[in-house]
């Protein structure tokens, strides 16, 4: 049978090739989540509990920048105060398939990228189909950064943060497993989808949804939001937050430049057909 168009495609036929590109990306997320499951000790031993321990890379680049700013050791993380014990009898097990399955999202997120730009591509130009590889590329790049942002900067600071913190000395600081791996999949996933804001503003204006006026105006609690959230996330020190928050904030400034570009070249375009 011919591949039907977009146009004679029906209601029940979308929602069929809609089915198939989920059940596509499940399988791709599941063969990942397999793959990951044989190196597992090397991602919870040195990836998901490297944050846990004092001589972490970014604890250890916040102390030299102590130092260079001549505040001495005031942001200098010497000891993780803290313990994270499994409180559930199928906890470790269950911990273990959720994070297999999380990271098989997080490296196959570039093929579901390119499932979800072949569902939308019969809806776009031409010469739009032609940009797939530099859509798939540009948000694959932005998410894989959000993600390490999320895991060598936002995990690090809240994980300080959470042992340190006590409302007295009597309480001591024992985590359980799955509030900690569940803190950093939120972590690390929140910081990689919020990095594709860009291209969701992208595809919001192509379609009218969002406009540079519209985000403009209310940049000034767009701002508000994020230094609100850079404050939770990280110590009460200002060089912390400012240096969470300042990507944050171009990411959004970004997304306003892209808006712009996106309504200027509708506006020429009408312009010309006109």
């Amino acid at each position: 049978m011919e591949q039907k168009t977009m146009k004679e495609m029906s209601f029940l036929d979308h929602l069929e090739v809609l089915r198939w590109m989920l059940i596509r990306s499940t399988i791709a997320i599941v063969i990942m989540g397999t793959v990951t499951f044989f190196i597992s000790d090397y991602i919870f031993d040195v990836i998901l509990f490297g944050p846990t321990h004092a001589s972490f890379i970014t604890y250890r680049f916040f102390c030299d920048l102590s130092h260079y700013l001549g505040f001495a050791d005031s942001i200098c993380v010497t000891d993780m105060p803290f313990i994270i014990q499994n409180m559930d009898m199928e906890g470790q097990v269950n911990v273990l398939v959720w994070t297999c399955i999380t990271a098989g999202f997080i490296l196959s997120f570039p093929y579901i990228l390119w499932e979800f730009w072949k569902f939308i591509s019969p809806a776009l130009y031409e010469k739009e189909r032609k940009n797939a590889k530099l859509f798939i590329f540009v948000s694959s790049l932005l998410f894989f950064i959000g993600v390490l942002f999320g895991y060598y900067v936002v995990i690090p600071m809240s994980v300080n943060f959470f042992a340190t913190f006590k409302v007295s000395e009597v309480v001591k600081n024992q985590f359980s497993l799955d509030s900690y791996i569940g803190m950093v999949k939120m972590s690390v996933l929140a910081s990689g989808l919020f990095f594709e804001l860009p291209i969701i503003i992208y595809f919001l204006t192509k379609i009218g949804l969002v406009t540079p006026t519209f985000l403009r105006k209310y940049r000034k609690i767009a701002v508000i939001i994020v230094l609100i959230v850079a404050a939770i996330v990280t110590p009460p020190d200002v060089v912390s937050q400012v240096i969470v928050a300042i990507p944050m904030l171009l990411i959004f400034e970004v997304s306003v430049i892209i808006s712009a570009i996106v309504v200027k070249r509708q506006n020429k375009k009408e312009q010309i057909s006109s």
